[in-house]
């Protein structure tokens, strides 16, 4: 089938946005006249976790081919086989229950469709993080709730390379948390039951930024990769660097709107993503709370 066909039997029904995730999709329907099926689904053209980033018109016609060609029925069975042979291999029991509730690539009410947990987001960022593609709809009508739930539903795309977070030993974390002191970068003072804050944030990784932080990192490293937060301050720096990333505006902590180097606006000179995206992210708060709270004061000491 030439590309042009594969087109034909492309039907787009829309665009949407998931803010929150900063995703974009294109709902759907692909036709099999082969097999005389169809899939109705959303493909991603923005998926920041497989470095997905169509903007142009052949560039999201090239997704949408590639979307094709994944969810062909007769590639099904090969790719459940591959599958179960990366789960086998996984501990991840809660996770692949998530999973397999997915595996048809069908929507599932996040609710009544899928495993119970209370926690059902983090599962699903741990599939995701295992380099799966999937696509939400937050404001989709289940029969059997009666009402908009979300729903999310698994696209048969090769996996990506696996993301999240750097990863770091117990022995290394807590030699990061002995190296800064046990000081709250944010609170600016010395507690428990702090976590390693990576300075800058994930939102901004492509696949050539992740890397390995070996033990014998230096404690120079240490100090330029990482800060001290709580997990709820942690939580926090994400949702203000996925504001930053969606809208170009930086953060403020605690209202201030103090930058020590350049202004509110990310950079125009800067790339949103990957490693020298890094450059934008210097003279925010967020990014170093440490040299900011100490540029603050230089700033202040100066206009005294």
């Amino acid at each position: 089938m030439s590309e042009d066909d594969v087109m034909k039997n492309i039907v787009i029904l829309g665009k949407r946005e998931h803010s929150k995730a900063s995703e974009v999709y294109l709902d759907v329907i692909f036709d099999y006249p082969e097999s005389k099926s169809k899939w109705k689904g959303s493909v991603p053209i923005e998926y920041r976790r497989t470095g997905i980033h169509a903007k142009t018109d052949e560039e999201i016609a090239q997704v949408l081919k590639a979307a094709y060609d994944a969810m062909r029925p007769e590639n099904k069975e090969k790719w459940l086989k591959e599958q179960e042979a990366f789960w086998a291999k996984s501990n991840k029991k809660v996770t692949q229950g998530f999973f397999d509730g997915l595996k048809d690539s069908k929507w599932k009410c996040v609710y009544c469709q899928l495993p119970k947990n209370p926690n059902w987001a983090r599962r699903t960022q741990d599939i995701k993080e295992f380099g799966y593609t999937i696509a939400t709809n937050t404001k989709m009508f289940c029969e059997n709730c009666k009402g908009n739930t979300t729903h999310l539903i698994l696209l048969r795309l090769p996996r990506g390379m696996e993301t999240g977070y750097e990863t770091w030993s117990p022995k290394l974390r807590a030699r990061i948390i002995k190296v800064l002191g046990s000081i709250d970068a944010y609170e600016n003072v010395k507690r428990t039951s702090l976590l390693p804050d990576h300075k800058f944030p994930e939102i901004r990784w492509d696949k050539d930024t992740r890397e390995e932080n070996p033990e014998h990192m230096s404690d120079s490293e240490i100090r330029r990769k990482f800060q001290l937060l709580s997990n709820q301050r942690n939580q926090q720096k994400r949702e203000v660097c996925r504001t930053c990333f969606q809208t170009g505006k930086r953060g403020t902590p605690f209202g201030i709107g103090f930058f020590y180097k350049g202004d509110e606006n990310w950079s125009e000179k800067v790339p949103k993503k990957g490693k020298k995206a890094e450059e934008g992210c210097i003279g925010c708060g967020w990014y170093d709370l440490s040299e900011w709270r100490r540029g603050l004061n230089e700033f202040m000491e100066k206009d005294s």
